[in-house]
């Protein structure tokens, strides 16, 4: 697939956020801007805030076994500038299906995951 480059760049983040959520937490971490922000439904519960208690819960109940059925289908990535968008489906992440929405902003050339909006299901 001949994808541009800024494509590219944003599904590479995207791939490091697929990698870092079978359990690498420093690849997980890698993905996110410092100042990210993480909201949606988990359980019925609106989550507003950081991605540090998603950070929690991968690095206390990831496991090999726990991420032998996961999946994830990139759904879409668009770029304009400086921002991008992308959707993600999840399945089979610590047993719940998500669709994930990203928001990335490139800052000096690096493009990172600026906000993740989730609903828990499809």
């Amino acid at each position: 697939m001949n994808e541009p480059s800024e494509i590219k760049a944003v599904r590479q983040v995207i791939e490091q956020y697929i990698e870092g959520s079978k359990g690498n937490l420093e690849t997980l971490r890698a993905a996110f801007h410092p100042d990210a922000r993480m909201t949606g439904y988990l359980g019925g519960t609106l989550l507003l805030g950081t991605p540090e208690p998603f950070f929690d819960a991968v690095k206390s109940a990831v496991t090999p076994e726990s991420t032998a059925a996961y999946e994830a289908e990139i759904r879409s990535i668009e770029v304009v500038g400086q921002a991008a968008t992308a959707t993600l489906i999840e399945k089979g992440f610590l047993g719940s299906d998500f669709t994930d929405f990203f928001q990335f902003i490139c800052e000096n050339g690096n493009w990172r995951i600026i906000s993740k909006t989730f609903h828990q299901g499809h």
